[in-house]
C-alpha cells in the first residue's frame, strides 16, 4: 500500500473513538452561524485532546488514556433501520471525496529501480486516506456493535436565552425522546443513561457577560460543576482588528460533514452519473450490441471495437459534462469560517472540550466499565451455567430459546439489548474507546466463544475484527496480530451476512495492519478479495492498494503492480473518476512500454487517449493515439480502422479552426534515409525509330561500382578539356542523390529544370490510408537579397500557401500536388513529389504536407451525410524530412561516440539556366556479329535557352565506335534513309589481276582519332544553339568476343558563357549489345628462305604470312556464307605484297564451320621520311579478293584498326618497342642492350592482318549483306596468332609463401636464339659429272648467312658430319666437305655474308647438302648463349654420272 501520514496506530485508534452528540437551542444556532458554522463544526478541529487523561480500571488500576480523539456530531434522526450498505447520498459524499482530491502538480514520487524497469509514480494516495477516513467516519450505527454508539450528549443553549434553564430542560426532554421512545433506529445510544453536558454559550459581542456569569453560576448548583461549562466566542470586532489574519483550521475538516452538503452533493451525483453513462457507451461502444453498455461485467482489458465515429461524439458529451462535475465542491454560504473568533476564543474551545473529556466523559465510561463488570461478575455465577445446563438438557448445542418470538435473521440470531451477551460486548467496546486494549481483548474473546456458540455469526464477526484489533493495539505486543481473526470476520461479514460495508471496514484496518508488518503479499491478497461489482469507487482503490503492496514488496513484483494498476484504472473509470483512472494507465505505462507487450501497449494508449481528451488534455490525447498508430501493430484490421477514426476525430478537434502552423502527423511512416533526389527533366522515351539516351532515371538502381565507372569516364572527360589535369575541386556529377551518394555538399539544381524528390512512404496499419493534396514544404532564400529585402527574402516558405490554400509562390518555386495517393493495407509506395525553381539561391525541401484519412474499404458511393461525416475525419498536416548522414568513423573521438555526417540532399542550391542537350540514336543495333562493322546516325538536341559547346564523349569501349577523321570520312549520305543498302566502307570498283601486288597508303597515326578514350564530337562550329540539332554518322563494330556487352557512353558538353558554378553537364547513355561469333582467324608467320640481299630487291626475300579462317558462326544469327572480301595490312615496317593462294579462279566463300587457308608473302615497306620523329606513319597494303577495292587506310576501317589496335597495346603488358625506320637503322648499336630484347628485336614482325568479310543473311525472306572486319596481329616469326579473344580464367588460388624463393637464372629458350642467322644455300640442282674420268666429283656452294638481329653475332660454321645424325643414314655416306670444315665469324647487324664451300661426292645420287651446323650467339655473352641454329629445308642435289 501507499504511504500514509499517520501510523498505523494513531489510524486504527482514529478510527475507533467515542461518539458525542449535540443539541442547540436555535438561539445557540445562532450565535455559530456568525461563523459560517454549526455549533459541531466549531468544535470539530479542536477534537484532540492535547494532554492524557486517566482512568481506573475495574481492578482499580489506573490506566493512561492518551491523544484520545472524540467525535461530536449533531442529532440526526431517522426513522429507517441501519441497512448493509450506504446510502445514495453517502456513496455520493465518498464519490465526491476521491474527485476532489487529486495529486497535486509536483508532488513527491517515487523512483523505484526493479530489474531494468525504472518507475516513478506517486508516493502517497491522498485520495485514498480522504475516503478511508469519511467511510469509517460514515459507518452506521450498528445493533451488533456500540462503536458508533453515543456516549454522551451536549445540551447547548445561548446565553441570551430569557430563561436558559427552560431552554436545556426542553433539550433535555427532547434527548430523552429520541432516545427512549422508540420512533427513532438512530441515531443509536450507548447506554440507556446518557451522560448530558451543559453547555452555556456567550456571545462576547453582543456583551451581558455579567448575566451569563450569574447563569452559569446558577448551573453550577443545579448540574454539578463538573456537568456544565460557560462557553465564551465571537470576541472579534471587524472595526478594530480588521487587519488581523486569524488561521482557518475548519477548512480541512468540512467537507467531510454528510448532513449540510447535502444539496451540493446532489448536484455532484447527476454530475457524476451523467459522466458515468456517457462513458460507458463510449467505451463499450458497440453498433451491433447496444445491450454492451449496460452490461457491468465488460473485461477490463476489452478494447473498442467503434465502427463508427459514435463513440467519438458520447466522448464529446461527456467531456462537456465533466467539466461541471470536476470543480471543487464548494461547502456552506461563501465566506470565511470563523470570522468572529479570536485566538483566545479558539484557546476557550480547546479547554472547554479538555474539561468535557476530563470532568464529563471520561468518568462516565469508567463508572460504566465498573457497572458493566459488576453486572457480569455478579451473573456469571447463575447465568453461565443456567445457560450450561439448558443446554445440556434441551438439545445439545442448540441456542437457547431466550423468549418465543426470538427474532431470526440471515447472520443467525439477535440478542435483545439486554442480553448478557451483548453487555460483555458493551463493556469490550468501552475499553478499546479508552485504549484499555488489554480489557477489551479478554473480554472480546470471551464473547467470540458465546457468540459462536450460539452461531449469532454478526456478532461473532464483529468481535473477532475487534479482539484482532484490540491484540494489535497492546503496548508490547504481549501477543501476535491474529491475522485469521480478521480474514474470518471478513469472510462472515461478506459471505453469511452480506455487509460489504463492515467487511470493507475490516479489510481496511487489516491491511494497514498487514502493511506495517511488512506482510504486502497477504494485505495485497486481502485487498484483491474485498473487490466486487457493487462498488466501482472502492474496488478501484483497493486495486490501486493492492498494486502499491506488490511494488513495496522486498523483490518487486514490477509486473503484478502494472497489471493492478490497470484493473484499477479500469474502475476508477466506471466510477466516473477520469483524473484517477488516467493516472493509473499512465504509471502502468511505464512497465509497459517498449516491453513488446504490444497489445497490451495499445490498449493502455487508447484508454490514455480517450480519457486525455474527455479531461480536455487534447495534446496528451494526439500523443496517446499517435504510439497507437505508429508501433508495428498486432491489432486486427477492423481495431486498427477504429483507432485510426478515434485519431482522426481527437486530432480535428485539438487542430480546430486553428491551422496556422501545421502539425506533425504520425503515418503513414517515412523512410527518410530512403529519399531519393533527381534533379533534371526525366528522361524523354524514343520518338518513332529515335531512341534516346537513356541517361540518369529514378527507375535504376544505384550501382557503386558502376558510378565510380561513371565518376572516371567524367575525370577523363574533364581532363581532356582542361589540358589533361582534373582540376582539384572537381566534383562528379550526380543527378540522382540517394544514401549511398556523397551528399556532403549541397548538390547544383539548375533553374527552370524541375527537382524530383522521391519519398517513400509505409502505411504499417492493416488498413488502408486515403492521403490527398500531397506535395513538398520548401524554405528558400534568394541570392543576393540587398540588407533592406533581407527580411522579407530571407526565407520564404510555402507553408502558409498550403495551410491555406492559397497558390502565390508559383513564381519562386513551382510546386506540383498530387491530388490522390492511396495506400493499400501495409503498402510500402513511392511517391515522385515536383519542384520546379524558377529563381537562383538556397532551397532547403523541409518536408512534405498533406490530408490524411481513412480510406473507404468498399466502392460504395457515399451519401450526403456520410459524405460531411468523412470530410470531418480528414486533416491536414506535415512530416519533416529529417536525413541523417552516415556515421563518421575517422577519428578516435568518432569511434568512442556515435556521430553522424552532414547530409544535404535537399538542400540543393538553385544556380543559372545552363544548356540541356538531348541525344537520339537512329538505326542502332542490339545485335552485330563479332567484328561487324554497323553505320548509324545520332542527334544532339539542345532544348534549353543557352548554347552549348565544347562537346565529347568518351566510352568504356572506345574501339566499339567512331565518327570517323575529318581527312578521311568517306562521302556518304547524311540522312539515314537514303543509306540504307549502301556500304558502311569506302570502295573503289577493281577486278582483281593475277599476280597482281597490293595497293598501298601511307597513313598518319595523328589522322585519326586519338586513342584515349575520349574523342571530340565533329559539330559544325563547335557549338549548338538554343533549340538547333544536328545530325552525325557514327560506325559501329561488333565487339571480338562473344556475349552480351554493356558499353556506356558519356557525352561532355559546357555552356559557352563562363564562369559559372556549373562548369560542364554531362548525359549518360548505356547500350547492351548482343555479340554473336562470325570468324575465327588464325595467322601466322615465317622467313622465306630467299635471303633479301638488297632491300630494293621485291622479287625475292621477305617472309610468308598463313592465315586460317574459319566460319565459327553459329546457325542462330541465320547467316548463310561469309566471303572474305579483302585482305589489307597495316604496319610501320612490314607490307602484304602479293597473295599466293588461292589463285584468282577460286572464290573465298566460307559455309558453316568451313575452313580455308590463305598464304601470303609479306616484304618490309619502303623507307620513308618522317615529318618529325614523333609522327609515325603507316603503310596500309590492300589485297582484294574480289571485284571492289575496300580502302582500309579511310573511316571508317582505318578508325577501327586504329582503335583496335590501341586497345590491344594498352592490354598487352609488354608492348612493342619503339624502333626507328629502315633507311635510319646505323651499324652503331649498342652492344650491352639486355639479350632478351635483342632476341624480341630479331623475331619481331609487327604486321596487323585486317580481314575483312561480307556475310549474306536471309531475314524475313529478305537478303542482306553484312560486312565486317577482323584484326590479327602477327607480333613475331613463328608465333601463331588469333583474333579470338579468350574468355578470362578465373584465377587460380596461389598458395602464400612467407619466405622469398632465389630467383631462377633467366634461361632463354632456345627457339628464339635460333632466329639470330638465316642460312641459305646456292647451288646448281642437278650436277654432271664423268666419275669414270674423275672419281671425286667437288661441287661448288654457296652458304649465305643473313644476321636477323640487330646486334653483333658471333657465328660458328661446323660442317664435320656428326654421327647419329638422321640426315647421315639417310643419305649416304660418300658426300663430304671438303676444305676448312670450321669457321668462326662475327656479323654486323643486318649483315649478309657469303661463304664459298666445297661439296665432293664419290658416286652419282641425291644428296641433302643442308648439312652444315650453324651455332650463334650474341657478341659479349658467354658459351651458354651459344645456340643451333634453325636449318631450312632440305637442300637436294642431283649427281648424275656423265
Amino acid at each position: 500500500m501507499a504511504q500514509c501520514v499517520q501510523s498505523v496506530q494513531e489510524f486504527v485508534q482514529d478510527s475507533l473513538v467515542p461518539m458525542v452528540a449535540v443539541l442547540c437551542s436555535e438561539e445557540a444556532e445562532r450565535v455559530t452561524r456568525k461563523n459560517n458554522l454549526s455549533f459541531a463544526e466549531l468544535l470539530r478541529p479542536f477534537c484532540r485532546l492535547t494532554s492524557e487523561g486517566h482512568i481506573r480500571d475495574p481492578n482499580n488500576q489506573v490506566q493512561v488514556v492518551k491523544n484520545l480523539r472524540i467525535c461530536v456530531n449533531n442529532v440526526v434522526t431517522s426513522p429507517c433501520t441501519a441497512s448493509a450498505a450506504f446510502s445514495p447520498a453517502q456513496r455520493r459524499l465518498l464519490n465526491e471525496v476521491v474527485l476532489s482530491c487529486q495529486p497535486q502538480e509536483g508532488a513527491a514520487t517515487n523512483v523505484i529501480t526493479a530489474g531494468d524497469y525504472d518507475l516513478n509514480f506517486s508516493a502517497t494516495t491522498p485520495w485514498f486516506e480522504a475516503y478511508r477516513e469519511n467511510f469509517l467516519q460514515s459507518m452506521p450505527a450498528s445493533d451488533h456493535e456500540f462503536l458508533n454508539h453515543y456516549l454522551a450528549c451536549l445540551l447547548v443553549v445561548s446565553s441570551t436565552e430569557a430563561v436558559p434553564v427552560e431552554q436545556f430542560l426542553k433539550l433535555s426532554q427532547e434527548q430523552h425522546r429520541i432516545q427512549h421512545s422508540g420512533e427513532y433506529t438512530n441515531p443509536k445510544w450507548f447506554i440507556p443513561n446518557t451522560l448530558k453536558y451543559y453547555v452555556l454559550l456567550h456571545d462576547m459581542s453582543e456583551g451581558g457577560e455579567q448575566r451569563a456569569d450569574s447563569v452559569y453560576e446558577d448551573m453550577k448548583q443545579r448540574y454539578g460543576h463538573q456537568g456544565c461549562y460557560l462557553l465564551k466566542v465571537n470576541s472579534r470586532t471587524f472595526s478594530a482588528e480588521e487587519d488581523e489574519q486569524i488561521p482557518d483550521p475548519w477548512s480541512q475538516y468540512l467537507h467531510r460533514n454528510t448532513v449540510q452538503n447535502q444539496d451540493v452533493l446532489d448536484d455532484a451525483a447527476v454530475n457524476s452519473a451523467a459522466v458515468e453513462n456517457n462513458m460507458s457507451a463510449a467505451e463499450v461502444d458497440s453498433p451491433e450490441k447496444d445491450s454492451a453498455s449496460t452490461s457491468p461485467e465488460s473485461h477490463p482489458l476489452q478494447l473498442d471495437t467503434a465502427s463508427s465515429s459514435g463513440s467519438l461524439h458520447a466522448l464529446t458529451a461527456a467531456n462537456t459534462e465533466l467539466k461541471k462535475a470536476a470543480r471543487e465542491p464548494e461547502v456552506g454560504v461563501a465566506g470565511s469560517h470563523g470570522a468572529c473568533l479570536t485566538l483566545n476564543d479558539h484557546d476557550h474551545i480547546r479547554q472547554f472540550i479538555q474539561e468535557f473529556t476530563f470532568r464529563g466523559l471520561l468518568p462516565h465510561i469508567e463508572k460504566n466499565i465498573r457497572q458493566l463488570n459488576d453486572q457480569l461478575v455478579s451473573r456469571k455465577g447463575l447465568s453461565r451455567s443456567l445457560f450450561t445446563a439448558t443446554k445440556k438438557w434441551f438439545g445439545g448445542g442448540k441456542a437457547p430459546e431466550k423468549s418465543v418470538s426470538e427474532p431470526k435473521s440471515t447472520c443467525g440470531l439477535l440478542y435483545p439489548p439486554e442480553a448478557p451477551e451483548l453487555q460483555i460486548r458493551k463493556m469490550a467496546d468501552l475499553c478499546l474507546l479508552v485504549q484499555h486494549y488489554e480489557l477489551a481483548y479478554s473480554c472480546y474473546h470471551t464473547a467470540k466463544k458465546d457468540f459462536l456458540s450460539d452461531q449469532a455469526m454478526l456478532y461473532a464477526a464483529g468481535a473477532l475484527e475487534m479482539a484482532a484489533v484490540s491484540a494489535f493495539l497492546q503496548a508490547g505486543a504481549p501477543r501476535p496480530y491474529p491475522a485469521h481473526y480478521m480474514d474470518t470476520a471478513i469472510q462472515t461479514y461478506r459471505d453469511v451476512c452480506k455487509n460489504m460495508v463492515l467487511a470493507e471496514r475490516c479489510a481496511l484496518l487489516s491491511a494497514e495492519i498487514l502493511k506495517s508488518q511488512s506482510k504486502y503479499s497477504e494485505a495485497a491478497t486481502l485487498l484483491i478479495k474485498m473487490t466486487s461489482e457493487d462498488s466501482d469507487l472502492r474496488s478501484a482503490l483497493l486495486l490501486e492498494q493492492a498494486a502499491h503492496c506488490f511494488i513495496n514488496m522486498r523483490n518487486p513484483m514490477v509486473r503484478k503492480f502494472a497489471f493492478h494498476m490497470i484493473l484499477a484504472g479500469h474502475r476508477f473509470s466506471k466510477a466516473g473518476q477520469r483524473r484517477h483512472a488516467l493516472r493509473c494507465y499512465c504509471q502502468a505505462m511505464q512497465v509497459y512500454k517498449e516491453r513488446g507487450w504490444s497489445l497490451a501497449e495499445d490498449h493502455i494508449n487508447f484508454t490514455i487517449g480517450r480519457q486525455s481528451f474527455t479531461l480536455c488534455q487534447p495534446e496528451n490525447a494526439v500523443t496517446a493515439f499517435r504510439q497507437i498508430l505508429t508501433n508495428d501493430s498486432r491489432q486486427t484490421a477492423t481495431q486498427q480502422g477504429a483507432f485510426l477514426r478515434e485519431y482522426l476525430y481527437v486530432y480535428k478537434s485539438v487542430i480546430g479552426g486553428n491551422e496556422d502552423h501545421l502539425p506533425q502527423l504520425p503515418l503513414p511512416c517515412i523512410h527518410s534515409s530512403a529519399t531519393r533526389v533527381y534533379f533534371g527533366h526525366e528522361r524523354r522515351l524514343a520518338e518513332g525509330e529515335k531512341q534516346a539516351a537513356t541517361h540518369v532515371s529514378l527507375d535504376q538502381e544505384y550501382d557503386q561500382d558502376l558510378a565510380a565507372m561513371w565518376c572516371h569516364l567524367e575525370e577523363q572527360l574533364v581532363a581532356a578539356s582542361n589540358r589533361g589535369i582534373v582540376p582539384g575541386n572537381f566534383q562528379p556529377s550526380q543527378c540522382c542523390l540517394n544514401s549511398q551518394t556523397d551528399n556532403l555538399r549541397c548538390p547544383l539544381a539548375v533553374a527552370e529544370e524541375p527537382i524530383v524528390v522521391e519519398v517513400t512512404f509505409r502505411n504499417p496499419l492493416k488498413v488502408p490510408l486515403a492521403l490527398s493534396n500531397l506535395s513538398l514544404l520548401w524554405r528558400f532564400t534568394a541570392d543576393g537579397a540587398s540588407p533592406s529585402e533581407e527580411k522579407t527574402e530571407e526565407a520564404i516558405t510555402n507553408e502558409e500557401t498550403l495551410t491555406q490554400g492559397m497558390t502565390q509562390k508559383e513564381d519562386i518555386v513551382t510546386t506540383e500536388i498530387i491530388l490522390e495517393f492511396l495506400m493499400g493495407p501495409e503498402e510500402t509506395k513511392l511517391a515522385r513529389l515536383r519542384l520546379l525553381p524558377h529563381r537562383t539561391g538556397q532551397l532547403n525541401i523541409v518536408g512534405v504536407v498533406y490530408n490524411l484519412s481513412a480510406a473507404s474499404s468498399g466502392d460504395v458511393a457515399p451519401s450526403t451525410e456520410g459524405q460531411q461525416t468523412l470530410d470531418l475525419m480528414v486533416v491536414r498536416g506535415r512530416q519533416d524530412l529529417k536525413i541523417r548522414g552516415p556515421r563518421l568513423n575517422q577519428t578516435k573521438e568518432d569511434k568512442m561516440l556515435i556521430r553522424h555526417g552532414l547530409d544535404q540532399r535537399l538542400d540543393p542550391i538553385i544556380t543559372p539556366p545552363m544548356p540541356l542537350m538531348e541525344v537520339f540514336f537512329l538505326q542502332f543495333p542490339t545485335a552485330l556479329l563479332c567484328g561487324e562493322i554497323r553505320k548509324a546516325y545520332v542527334e544532339f538536341c539542345n532544348v534549353s535557352g543557352v548554347a552549348l559547346c565544347g562537346l565529347r564523349v568518351a566510352s568504356t569501349h572506345p574501339d566499339f565506335f567512331t565518327f570517323g577523321s575529318q581527312t578521311t570520312t568517306p562521302v556518304t549520305p547524311l540522312s539515314p534513309t537514303s543509306a540504307e543498302n549502301c556500304s558502311a566502307y569506302k570502295t573503289l570498283a577493281t577486278s582483281r589481276q593475277p599476280d597482281s601486288v597490293a595497293s598501298e597508303m601511307l597513313v598518319s597515326a595523328e589522322d585519326f582519332s586519338k586513342s584515349s578514350g575520349v574523342m571530340k564530337i565533329p559539330i559544325d562550329g563547335g557549338t549548338l544553339q538554343p533549340g538547333e540539332s544536328t545530325q552525325l554518322p557514327l560506325w559501329l563494330r561488333g565487339p571480338d568476343q562473344e556475349g552480351v556487352h554493356e558499353i556506356n557512353f558519356l557525352f561532355y558538353y559546357e555552356s559557352t558563357e563562363k564562369g559559372i558554378k556549373i562548369s560542364h553537364r554531362v548525359l549518360r547513355h548505356t547500350v547492351f549489345i548482343c555479340a554473336s561469333r562470325s570468324l575465327s582467324v588464325q595467322a601466322s608467320a615465317c622467313r622465306s628462305s630467299v635471303p633479301h640481299l638488297s632491300v630494293d630487291d621485291k622479287g625475292s626475300g621477305g617472309t610468308l604470312v598463313f592465315i586460317d579462317v574459319e566460319n565459327i558462326n553459329t546457325s542462330e544469327a541465320g547467316v548463310r556464307e561469309f566471303h572474305i572480301i579483302q585482305v589489307s595490312s597495316s604496319s610501320q615496317h612490314w607490307r602484304l605484297h602479293k597473295c599466293i593462294n588461292p589463285a584468282k579462279d577460286k572464290d573465298c566463300k566460307l559455309t558453316s564451320r568451313e575452313r580455308a587457308k590463305l598464304c601470303f608473302r609479306a616484304t618490309p615497306c619502303k623507307p620513308h621520311q618522317a615529318t618529325s620523329d614523333t609522327v609515325l606513319k603507316y603503310t596500309f597494303a590492300d589485297l582484294n579478293l574480289g571485284n571492289e577495292r575496300i580502302i582500309s587506310s579511310s573511316t571508317p576501317c582505318g578508325d577501327f584498326f586504329f582503335r583496335g589496335c590501341r586497345s590491344s597495346e594498352c592490354q598487352r603488358v609488354d608492348g612493342p618497342i619503339s624502333r626507328t625506320s629502315s633507311s635510319s637503322r646505323s651499324q652503331s648499336c649498342v652492344p650491352t642492350e639486355d639479350i632478351t630484347s635483342i632476341v624480341k628485336k630479331c623475331n619481331e614482325l609487327d604486321l596487323n592482318i585486317i580481314v575483312i568479310w561480307k556475310a549474306y543473311v536471309v531475314e524475313d525472306n529478305k537478303q542482306l549483306i553484312l560486312e565486317g572486319q577482323l584484326h590479327v596481329a602477327l607480333q613475331t616469326i613463328g608465333k601463331e596468332a588469333t583474333s579470338l579473344i579468350p574468355k578470362e580464367d578465373a584465377q587460380e588460388m596461389v598458395l602464400l609463401k612467407f619466405k622469398s624463393e632465389v630467383p631462377t637464372p633467366v634461361i632463354l629458350p632456345s627457339a628464339e636464339l635460333s632466329q639470330l642467322i638465316k642460312t641459305n644455300l646456292h647451288y646448281p640442282e642437278t650436277y654432271t659429272h664423268p666419275f669414270v674420268q674423275d672419281s671425286l666429283c667437288v661441287v661448288p656452294v654457296t652458304l649465305t648467312l643473313s644476321n636477323c638481329s640487330l646486334a653483333q653475332v658471333d657465328v660458328i660454321i661446323d660442317l664435320r658430319h656428326k654421327s647419329g645424325s638422321p640426315e647421315s643414314v639417310e643419305v649416304h655416306s660418300s658426300f663430304t666437305w671438303v676444305g676448312q670444315t670450321q669457321y668462326k665469324l662475327q656479323l654486323q647487324p643486318q649483315e649478309v655474308l657469303c661463304l664459298t664451300l666445297r661439296a665432293c661426292f664419290l658416286q652419282p645420287g641425291v644428296y641433302n647438302l643442308n648439312t652444315p651446323r650453324v651455332f650463334a650467339k650474341p657478341a659479349e655473352q658467354g658459351v651458354m648463349c651459344e645456340t643451333s641454329q634453325q636449318t631450312a629445308s632440305p637442300a637436294l642435289i642431283i649427281i648424275n654420272n656423265a
